[in-house]
């Protein structure tokens, strides 16, 4: 089975930094596993690579989707296999990097999901609930029905809080019942997986810093061009940072709140994040404090033993 890197970790961790560092020693490609990054026009707010950042390294499933088209974890999984093979063809090495969970545990444990259609009177009857007692309340209801998978998300996550509910309602069966399911087949490459950590209170001083530049780089101004060029994108302003900057220019928060909001909720995310990765089994943890030299030393070796 041919072997694919991935470098998983929090958000602020320093993924693009090794990931790229990685790519120039071994003749490498990188996929991102982000799913946030997928999109067009959102470039400041999800900490994109910068051309100059990339050094030359083709990297995919960046900047390809419009905000507002739906992008599902099977179109993920469907699209980051092609760039494998894509890369593997080139006779390069594929390397997945990222932060979204959920993608990468569909790569690594060759998760089938079903494609559902959606049905629009029961996502009606879902919004007319939120609006009347809610999102607090359909995560108690989908904690109910699958407490495994809402424990993986945030009670805030309303995308993922109402894809348990409509899994449930058109399946009968639940998310985790379906993703065991479809782990018979196993996964179709050799992933061989390393994690990014780091001292928790140098990690939140990293987010917070991130984020005051992104404000100061023009985030406001992101968000309301966005919002002047797309008629509806729910999706993509799910994302870290626009919701907040939305909630901003509604009215509904102060600029400093604003600013406060997205600091703690990067935090937030970045806990669920690294408790996520931490259940993956045969996973190499590396220190992303230390320089990048002593990090890829361990990668080489450890790639040189599994060889």
């Amino acid at each position: 089975m041919q072997k694919v890197i991935v470098i998983c970790g929090p958000t602020a961790s320093g993924k693009t930094g090794l990931s790229i560092e990685l790519a120039k020693k071994i003749n490498g490609e990188i996929v991102s596993c982000d799913s946030m990054q997928i999109y067009k026009d959102m470039t400041i707010g999800t900490a994109k690579p910068t051309a100059e950042e990339m050094q030359g390294i083709k990297h995919y499933l960046i900047d390809c989707v419009s905000p507002e088209q739906r992008f599902s974890v099977a179109d993920y999984k469907r699209e980051a296999t092609d760039a494998i093979k894509e890369i593997l063809a080139k006779g390069k090495v594929p390397i997945v990097v990222g932060g979204t969970g959920l993608y990468l545990e569909t790569l690594i444990y060759g998760i089938e999901y079903e494609e559902i259609e959606v049905d629009l009177d029961y996502r009606a009857h879902l919004e007319k609930i939120e609006a009347e007692k809610g999102l607090q309340y359909l995560y108690n209801e989908a904690e109910k029905i699958d407490e495994e998978a809402t424990k993986k998300i945030s009670p805030n996550d309303k995308k993922r809080i109402y894809r348990v509910l409509e899994i449930y309602k058109a399946t009968g069966k639940t998310k985790t019942q379906l993703e065991k399911e479809s782990r018979k087949k196993g996964p179709d490459f050799d992933y061989i997986l390393f994690g990014i950590n780091m001292d928790r209170d140098k990690l939140y001083e990293r987010i917070n810093k991130r984020v005051d530049l992104m404000i100061k780089n023009g985030l406001v101004q992101e968000v309301e061009t966005l919002s002047k060029k797309y008629n509806e994108f729910p999706t993509a302003m799910q994302g870290l940072g626009y919701k907040e900057v939305i909630e901003y220019l509604d009215g509904k928060l102060t600029k400093d709140e604003m600013i406060e909001k997205i600091k703690m909720m990067t935090r937030r995310y970045a806990k669920r994040q690294l408790t996520w990765f931490r259940k993956y089994e045969n996973i190499t943890w590396l220190d992303g404090l230390k320089p990048v030299e002593e990090n890829l030393k361990i990668i080489f070796n450890l790639l040189t033993i599994t060889q």
